[in-house]
């Protein structure tokens, strides 16, 4: 997906194109005025206020076709250099650019942008001409408050973006398109995985029991890999006394992003926006030896952080997400075996979950930064070639990303390019020195002397909600049979003489743990198929005369027309061993 904002030449275009809207809106409603339009990764927006006018998606097909004459026309677009008296004349009768006007600095240079009958304040840049814009589309309209304060009045915001060439707009259409299709929150509600309800609350995500199969078959899945490997489960309170982030230095470092403190009698609590605290007030509860160490501790934990309204997307930006976490406290000596052991688990389960395109960043600190980290320059130089020595032996190809590292250490953090948009970071490894000093952990080394153990902090999964949403857009919702809330789904072909067959299927599938459905409808046989196919069942059984009368199974698989039949018992087996070894689509 195209970031409009990387590209210069692209940048400019879409700016010049947002005055280009806003000329096109002025010339349709005379009486509107304009806030701001700026360059965002997607293309542009404008807010607008039009007074006693309203303006919705369907008025855009005839704001594009005044755009068109705009661009046709070609005007050039000139640049102006205003005193702050001449700017604050021109725009009088605008009480939004005279707010920008009046909040600039005295020293700054006032620019505006003249094209045609339309002049805008404006610092740049622009291309050339309005001739240069003619390949754009508006993409919607919602409301917005004035500079982003709620008891402000709201204006109307128009999205767009343009593209240098014809072939360049028809391809990042087409691609717009293929995102709708893709986007987990369409198919999250026509699966049936989760809904929102302003009631509840924004960015509080309900999963419905379709979703909770998938989300317990995922949990199942990671907490079963960690066992194997030698994880201790733990569960521990979605809150805590803020002291307890007082001490983790939470509070000072990440408090923007934590809910507001509550007070309760004598104590103040917060909602947790992260589980290593807790987790190293547990390490403490106990005295350890070297022996004991790796101490792996893991947890499905649920967190919760604020995030802005307009930051929040359907399951992948929420403010109430579960972690796929864990903390491993081990000697300094066991970081590299640990951290390469983090690397593994990581590769086994994008192998077996079928996730190919990603790539690694090892996000180190700034060593200018003197206030964001932990002060510690042996600390940081030791952790962080701790990390590149693993990652170099392993033979891994990865890109170091300064100023990127958590306060606490350094990390390495995967980023999955998902089919459409985009990267996105799904497992991280945080190497930290820092919290178990904070929090005066230690264990008794071979020696006798007291020291203080290394951490692991550690998310294969980065959140479950989060995978959620990018696993139902990397399959479109074709969901693999070990993770489909309905594995198959049973028609037969005549409801008066296959019945009673399709209930002793249903029931032995049943009791073999296979998800299945019994579609026993009064409707015909061709329309439960195409209704099998739009809820994206992976196995759909047909079973009429033949199969009743040798006990066979003939199926069909989501995506293909072809009718393969089995025997009853072959057929369980089949399914019971693709759902053993979790094979991807």
């Amino acid at each position: 997906m195209i970031n409009f904002k990387e590209d210069e030449y692209i940048s400019h275009l879409n700016h010049s194109c947002a005055h280009m809207l806003a000329q096109a809106v002025k010339h349709l409603y005379p009486n509107a005025k304009f806030w701001v339009g700026p360059v965002i990764e997607e293309g542009f927006y404008y807010d607008i206020d039009l007074g006693d006018d309203v303006i919705s998606i369907d008025d855009l097909p005839a704001i594009e076709k005044e755009m068109k004459k705009l661009a046709k026309d070609g005007k050039r677009i000139v640049r102006r250099e205003l005193s702050r008296e001449e700017a604050l004349d021109f725009f009088k009768d605008d009480e939004y650019k005279l707010d920008l006007i009046n909040n600039m600095p005295e020293d700054t240079v006032i620019t505006a942008y003249s094209q045609g009958d339309f002049t805008d304040l404006c610092r740049g840049g622009h291309v050339d001409t309005l001739k240069e814009c003619k390949y754009f589309k508006l993409t919607k309209v919602s409301g917005a408050y004035w500079k982003g304060d709620a008891n402000n009045k709201v204006l109307t915001r128009i999205y767009g973006f343009c593209l240098p060439t014809e072939e360049e707009l028809n391809a990042h259409i087409a691609e717009l398109e293929e995102a709708k299709e893709r986007d987990h929150r369409k198919i999250g509600k026509d699966l049936g995985i989760y809904m929102m309800s302003e009631l509840v609350g924004r960015g509080l995500p309900m999963y419905l029991p379709n979703g909770f199969i998938m989300w317990n078959e995922l949990e199942t899945y990671i907490r079963n890999k960690e066992i194997k490997r030698g994880y201790k489960h733990v569960q521990t309170p979605p809150l805590g006394n803020v002291n307890l982030y007082k001490t983790s230095g939470h509070l000072d470092h990440y408090r923007d992003a934590m809910f507001p403190i509550m007070q309760v009698e004598d104590e103040e609590y917060v909602l947790r926006p992260m589980n290593c605290p807790h987790h190293m007030v547990i390490y403490g509860n106990d005295i350890h030896s070297y022996r004991d160490l790796p101490l792996r501790i893991a947890e499905i934990a649920r967190d919760c952080r604020y995030e802005a309204s307009g930051a929040l997307k359907g399951i992948e930006r929420v403010r109430s997400f579960c972690q796929n976490d864990s903390h491993i406290f081990c000697t300094l000596e066991q970081v590299e075996s640990e951290f390469k052991g983090v690397v593994d688990l990581i590769l086994e389960c994008y192998k077996e979950l079928g996730i190919e395109n990603y790539r690694f960043e090892l996000s180190l600190r700034d060593p200018e930064d003197k206030v964001k980290y932990h002060p510690d320059d042996e600390m940081w130089n030791k952790a962080e070639d701790m990390l590149r020595t693993v990652l170099n032996d392993l033979g891994i190809d990865y890109v170091e990303k300064i100023g990127e590292a958590a306060f606490y250490g350094p990390k390495l953090d995967v980023q999955v390019k998902p089919a459409v948009g985009n990267e996105i970071t799904l497992s991280t490894c945080q190497l930290d020195f820092c919290l178990p000093a904070k929090f005066d952990l230690s264990y008794i080394d071979s020696d006798g002397s007291k020291k203080t153990p290394v951490v692991l902090h550690r998310a294969v999964f980065g959140s479950i909600d989060r995978f959620i949403a990018y696993y139902l857009e990397e399959t479109k919702g074709i969901l693999p049979l070990w993770l489909s809330p309905v594995q198959i789904n049973i028609v037969p072909v005549n409801m008066e003489y296959h019945t009673n067959y399709a209930k002793q299927v249903y029931e032995e599938l049943k009791a073999n743990d296979i998800r299945c459905e019994l579609d026993l409808r009064d409707e015909k046989m061709n329309y439960k198929l195409r209704e099998s196919i739009i809820h994206k069942y992976p196995i759909t059984l047909i079973l009429g005369d033949k199969e009743k009368d040798n006990e066979n199974i003939s199926y069909r698989r989501y995506g293909s027309e072809e009718t393969i039949t089995v025997s009853k018992d072959d057929f369980i087996t089949l399914v019971l061993n693709e759902i053993k070894n979790k094979k991807s689509i």
